[in-house]
């Protein structure tokens, strides 16, 4: 604990202002949220390949692929750290590390935020209050929640990776949805409803709010 006074915040010399000058637009974080199968991740990659497009530096967050580094799962790092390592820094599934996994990767998207990027952040984050938590930590206009709103029904009937038939016979526990609760957005910057309408014309709608909110150029 004696350590932790010895920790000091160091400015940079090249401020965020700075690169979002070189950049030719502000950085953000735009947090996609919404029950597993919504379609947070493919229209987080389809906004991607936009803003690519335009020239403008950005990068995905996705919720499984942290879950295979920074956040991986006690049995993932059981055999290249060791069964105390994993147990301690490992993340599971429980509403406290649901918690943990939520807050590391809102300071990541967060230092991307700060560099003059626009971070896409892919997460079921079924808790409000674990996200508002992220929000709290960022300038006023950062933090752009959207809202993926697929119906549950929807959802299943998709089930790309096979989650929610495994939840229903009981081989998965607390998933989202089945037996642990969703919190959706009371007041999310933008909605978009996804099982109505293709990911490139939802991914048009975050182009559009974004160029409103002064983030991006208006486009040549």
């Amino acid at each position: 604990m004696e350590n932790d006074t010895n920790i000091t915040w160091h400015e940079h010399r090249v401020t965020r202002e700075e690169r979002e000058r070189l950049h030719g637009h502000r950085g953000c974080v735009i947090w996609f949220t919404g029950l597993s199968g919504s379609g947070k991740s493919t229209l987080a990659n389809v906004v991607d390949h936009m803003l690519a497009a335009r020239g403008i530096k950005s990068a995905v967050l996705d919720g499984d692929n942290v879950r295979h580094g920074l956040n991986a799962a006690p049995g993932m790092l059981k055999e290249s750290h060791g069964e105390a390592f994993a147990d301690r820094f490992g993340l599971g599934f429980s509403a406290i590390d649901r918690e943990e996994n939520i807050r590391r990767i809102g300071a990541v998207a967060q230092l991307f935020c700060e560099a003059g990027t626009i971070a896409l952040t892919a997460f079921i984050s079924p808790y409000r209050i674990d996200r508002d938590r992220v929000r709290a930590t960022m300038r006023e206009g950062d933090f752009i929640e959207v809202f993926v709103d697929t119906p549950l029904e929807v959802c299943e009937q998709r089930d790309p990776k096979g989650l929610y038939k495994k939840a229903r016979a009981g081989q998965i526990r607390h998933f989202t949805g089945i037996d642990d609760p969703y919190e959706a957005p009371s007041a999310p910057e933008l909605t978009l409803r996804a099982g109505e309408h293709t990911p490139e014309a939802l991914a048009g709608e975050v182009i559009d709010d974004l160029v409103k909110r002064g983030i991006l150029p208006e486009s040549d």
